[in-house]
């Protein structure tokens, strides 16, 4: 090769160069390159240098290139292209450095300088990848704050519902004790709950009054009790009694008895449903005057419709136990709310229905309760009214009405039965004999074990499940199941930690201030801290609503109790065909996955928990109801809430021990069966 000059040397290094920048200009990632090869070559020489080092692919490419190229700088350019396309490395190295002499080495140093790029790049790219998998778990840990964000937002929501109902509840009594009729029948249920004995505070009242303690109580009864039209009191009675809701079927329960010309409604519940109904007869209540509704206990379907009516009847009276006036008001709020939401729902999606009542209607019923002890005879108009413990739930009572020399006698709920929260039923003498007995037969089919029985089933079973150092979920109805299931395991597993959410917990705390021996919230049992609780909460037992898993924080809970082959869940009481709890019942043993489904969409859980049930009646079953029947040995008994096909077995019983049974219809006192 003939000595060259560096002009020379850019001659016949040229076309070498074109071709290396028109095989770079063929690989997909040259998209941000100059598209012109002269431009690149001009642009980028050092980096086509390193390129024609490092890759003997790329040189092969060049080769071809020039191949169809006409090289005009002789014998040296064909020559220094035979070097720099040289399969060799070495050769190649050798090539770049003859025609880049001098201190700079510049092929070199380009060849380095892509070397630390490469190298950088490379590191990059791990950077990258440990950035990307920081920002996949940073998304997760978003995701689940954003979670328990949003449960910490319903639980704050909840205590404030807590708080608002609290402060309505205290506003509620404060004008309750304002009302002059409100305070007199107070002070006159207080006066008789002392007993008929002339001491203590009756003693005191008339002493301050100046003048005696009979003339004391016949005062505050005489505005309490106005007493009736002279028509009413001469007028011959004619007791009636019509069943207009939970006869032949549970829920909506509702009786009309009249006589004289007053009529009052003994109960008058929900039929449960989406949305929940009213009676299913009231109309006939609501098509004369209407004077009182005596409520037996505090159960929805036994005193959920009272608001509605209150609302269109403002002088109507609601007389109830002590304890049944303070508990309606929280299960009144609760239902005002359950129907705005799902009248907020049926929007949502175009559709419209009518709200029973709200949030207004339910104070305002609230503080048209009146207070009747058990044991005392109150008169509504032309009839009398008593109630007698029933057993059931706290405050729960039967009622006896008389018109003159005419009674009938109303179990409500009843259960003979000592509960951890309530006694059994005590017959007063008032019901002895009545002319007609109207039952309740919701049990009336069955024969349960010794309730002995039933409660160390549950204690053993939670036990087992505790030892094992997993958790139990009881979905329990809010008011009077979730506190005597609290209230056994804190006598039987004082040790087991037990929690009670929802509405549950409320109604608990309701009891405690009824009876200060029914204290839940003692030793190894709080209300739930929801939501840290939902996971932290490992070991122990949760009672929560709703009792057949249609909402509420049980299903919160389920959702992580039942895919845990450790836990269990027992429902512990009536499951509907539609419900979510019963389509879990049907599941259990058979394995698989269950699906919760609610506004918010659906969630499917593997059901690896024990599922089961808690058989824990407060009703009265078939033997219960048959000596309740003998002790009253009314002159008729009717059936109701109950099942059609179970009560035609029922009465026929009834009719071999010498009872005498009434349709469950319209009822007049003397009147053929």
């Amino acid at each position: 090769m003939t000595a060259t000059g560096p002009a020379l040397m850019l001659d016949a290094v040229a076309p070498v160069l074109r071709a290396v920048a028109l095989a770079v200009l063929d690989r997909p990632s040259a998209g941000r390159l100059p598209s012109d090869p002269d431009a690149l070559v001009k642009e980028h020489t050092p980096m086509l240098l390193a390129a024609l080092a490092r890759f003997p692919a790329l040189r092969r490419r060049a080769a071809d290139h020039l191949a169809g190229a006409e090289i005009r700088a002789g014998d040296d350019a064909r020559a220094l292209a035979a070097v720099l396309l040289h399969a060799d490395d070495g050769v190649v190295r050798a090539g770049l450095a003859w025609i880049t002499p001098g201190p700079d080495r510049t092929a070199e140093r380009a060849h380095r300088d892509a070397e630390r790029a490469a190298r950088k790049i490379d590191r990059l790219k791990a950077r990258l990848r440990t950035a990307q998998g920081r920002l996949d778990y940073a998304r997760r840990d978003a995701r689940e704050a954003s979670r328990l964000l949003a449960g910490t937002r319903e639980a704050l929501a909840e205590q404030e519902e807590r708080a608002d109902g609290l402060t309505r509840r205290l506003a509620i009594e404060r004008r309750r004790w304002r009302d002059p009729l409100a305070l007199a029948a107070a002070l006159l249920g207080a006066l008789e709950r002392a007993g008929a004995a002339r001491g203590g505070h009756l003693a005191a009242a008339a002493r301050a009054a100046g003048t005696s303690p009979e003339e004391v109580l016949a005062v505050l009864r005489a505005v309490v009790d106005p007493a009736p039209p002279p028509a009413a009191v001469t007028a011959e009675p004619g007791l009636r009694v019509v069943p207009l809701g939970g006869d032949d079927h549970i829920g909506g329960s509702c009786l009309l008895v009249e006589a004289g010309g007053t009529r009052v409604l003994v109960d008058a519940g929900l039929r449960p449903g989406d949305p929940a109904a009213p009676p299913r007869d009231i109309a006939r209540a609501l098509d004369g005057p209407l004077e009182a509704v005596i409520v037996t206990h505090a159960h929805n379907d036994h005193c959920g419709y009272v608001p509605a009516l209150t609302a269109g009847r403002p002088g109507l009276r609601v007389l109830a136990t002590p304890e049944t006036a303070v508990l309606m008001p929280v299960m009144w709020a609760d239902t005002a709310k359950l129907m705005a939401a799902r009248e907020r729902g049926r929007a949502r999606w175009g559709g419209t229905g009518d709200v029973l009542y709200g949030p207004r209607d339910a104070d305002a019923a609230a503080r048209r309760c009146e207070e009747l002890p058990f044991g005392v005879p109150r008169r509504v108009g032309a009839l009398t009214v008593e109630l007698f413990p029933a057993g059931h739930i706290l405050g729960a009572a039967g009622v006896v009405v008389r018109a003159g020399d005419r009674r009938v006698a109303v179990t409500g709920d009843i259960s003979g039965f000592r509960q951890e929260t309530v006694g059994g039923c005590a017959v007063p003498e008032s019901a002895r004999g009545a002319d007609l007995l109207v039952m309740e037969s919701t049990c009336c089919a069955e024969d349960h074990d010794a309730r002995d029985l039933r409660v160390d089933g549950l204690v053993r079973a939670v036990a087992g499940i505790c030892r094992g150092g997993g958790r139990v979920l009881i979905p329990a109805f809010a008011l009077g199941r979730a506190q005597e299931i609290a209230l056994i395991l804190r006598r039987h597993l004082p040790e087991v930690p037990v929690r009670v959410d929802g509405m549950a917990a409320d109604l608990a705390a309701v009891y405690e201030s009824l009876d200060p021996g029914l204290r839940v919230f003692e030793g190894a049992a709080a209300v739930a801290d929801r939501p840290a609780e939902l996971d932290a909460f490992r070991t122990g037992v949760v009672i929560s609503t709703s009792g057949m898993l249609t909402g509420g924080p049980a299903v919160e809970w389920a959702r992580r109790i039942l895919p845990e082959p450790g836990g269990a869940v027992f429902l512990s009481g009536y499951q509907d065909e539609e419900s979510p709890g019963r389509a879990l019942l049907d599941l259990a043993g058979k394995g698989g996955d269950f699906t919760f489904r609610d506004h918010d969409g659906e969630v499917t859980v593997p059901v690896r928990a024990r599922v089961d049930t808690v058989r824990l009646s407060a009703h009265a079953d078939r033997r219960g109801l048959l000596d309740i029947a003998d002790e009253i040995a009314a002159r008729e008994v009717m059936l109701v809430h109950g099942i059609p096909g179970r009560q035609h077995t029922f009465a026929e019983t009834l009719r071999v021990r010498g009872h005498r049974t009434a349709g469950t219809r319209a009822w007049h006192a003397g009147a053929p069966a």
